[in-house]
């Protein structure tokens, strides 16, 4: 395969993943990788299309087989890195930390460093990096998300809701930052605006059980009862479910009223899953 295939194929590959069509992606790198088994680019990409498909283990190998053609690309190793990071792999930091060094005014390499510090609890380093990918990129709400995911994670809810709602004016559409911010705002005690951005995010993710949960509780902790319930109804569509035991509880809360509902949402759900959720890797 020719340098200009080889670079149609990439560019082929990432439109598809671009359009989340990340079986024929995986299916096109795989061919590719037939003819060039040891390029990095074809290496990495195929591991991304394998982990968005769920093929931890397969995503996994591809990311080590591309570190191990040691490339120089420092955006290359800033994705690889994320990959290892995914997994938990000890060796991310330096591969990430490498990027980021030899790629300082990449927002990207910036972004990826930053947003792994901060997962691992090194906050400093980490909203340092974020703030410079912002700075890199001021118009790319990723790098607004990342930032308030770190200051949420350092404890600094208040700049993480102002973070949060920069990255939600340039990307409305972003359902996974909503519900973050809507959790956010549960823990900043402003109920209102956490209901109404939960329920707004649950409708955008019916199949997110764990958003009409927590937007149910939100509702009615805030006095909608009637859009608790709707967001109640919706659980039983959703395609990842709630524990049965967890759910009838919310139930009994909601029907005994605000104060049952707000006492639930506050000292048990919202806080641990809004945890779960900003660990999450990128």
């Amino acid at each position: 395969m020719s340098v200009a295939d080889g670079a149609e194929v990439l560019e082929r590959a990432l439109e598809l993943g671009d359009e989340g069509r990340w079986e024929e992606m995986a299916q096109l790198l795989a061919r590719a990788l037939v003819d060039e088994p040891e390029d990095a680019y074809v290496l990495c990409w195929l591991g991304v299309a394998e982990r968005e498909l769920g093929n931890d283990g397969a995503a996994y190998d591809y990311f080590k087989r591309a570190l191990a053609e040691d490339p120089l690309d420092p955006q290359l190793l800033a994705l690889a890195g994320a990959g290892l990071a995914a997994f938990d792999d000890p060796d991310a930091e330096r591969v990430l930390r490498t990027a980021a060094l030899a790629g300082p005014d990449l927002p990207f390499t910036r972004l990826q460093y930053g947003a792994y510090l901060a997962r691992e609890g090194f906050f400093e380093e980490a909203i340092e990096n974020l703030r410079a990918a912002i700075a890199l990129a001021p118009d790319d709400p990723a790098m607004h998300g990342e930032l308030g995911i770190g200051l949420a994670l350092k404890g600094d809810l208040a700049g993480s809701a102002e973070a949060m709602e920069e990255a939600l004016a340039l990307a409305p559409d972003d359902s996974w930052t909503r519900v973050l911010l809507g959790l956010v705002y549960v823990e900043l005690d402003r109920m209102d605006t956490a209901a109404e951005l939960l329920l707004q995010a649950s409708a955008e993710r019916p199949d997110d059980g764990e958003a009409q949960l927590v937007a149910a509780l939100a509702a009615a902790a805030a006095g909608w009862r009637d859009a608790a319930e709707e967001a109640l109804a919706r659980i039983a569509f959703a395609a990842e479910p709630i524990d049965a035991v967890i759910l009838e509880e919310a139930e009994t809360r909601i029907a005994e009223g605000r104060t049952p509902a707000r006492s639930l949402l506050v000292e048990t759900l919202a806080p641990s899953l809004l945890h779960e959720r900003l660990i999450q890797p990128l």
